[in-house]
């Protein structure tokens, strides 16, 4: 192959690569997940910037697949309950439902409903709520996390 044709055939071939590129997520986001913007992205129900990864919260579902993000796990909280009328499906077991762990940055995800919840940590909306992929004396269970930081009130 000359020159010439090398240089054509890596022109041609350059929108293939990049359209491939944009194909995969980068990231730890597991299957199904958005990607949350660090520093960019707003929690849905308080409009905070999601910048604090032990303990931002993601949830998807209904027919169009909507994601709504959410800085702290009592900001999802509070949003299921005050929402219900407006998106029933996320009352339904196929709505996904995604918290970070804690003991990652950013990097580990766990399905919320399955995690358990310890109080006393600083989260950014003072619900105190970190997430863990398994039990720790004193841990709650999603239902448990629920009922508490609803009975806050605010």
């Amino acid at each position: 192959m000359d020159r010439r044709r090398f240089i054509v055939a890596g022109f041609a071939l350059t929108p293939l690569a990049a359209a491939l590129s944009a194909c995969g997520k980068s990231g730890p986001w597991p299957e199904g997940m958005a990607e949350i913007k660090w520093d960019r992205d707003t929690c849905v129900r308080c409009s905070m910037v999601i910048s604090d990864r032990r303990f931002a919260a993601e949830m998807r579902g209904g027919g169009k697949d909507i994601v709504f993000k959410f800085d702290d796990i009592g900001c999802a909280m509070f949003w299921m309950r005050d929402k219900a009328g407006d998106f029933p499906w996320m009352a339904e077991a196929a709505t996904r439902i995604w918290v970070a762990d804690a003991a990652g940055k950013g990097d580990k995800w766990l399905d919320a409903r399955k995690a358990h919840y310890s109080g006393g940590a600083m989260s950014p909306m003072g619900y105190n709520f970190s997430a863990r992929a398994y039990a720790e004396a004193g841990s709650q269970s999603f239902d448990e996390m629920r009922q508490h930081v609803l009975a806050k009130g605010k």
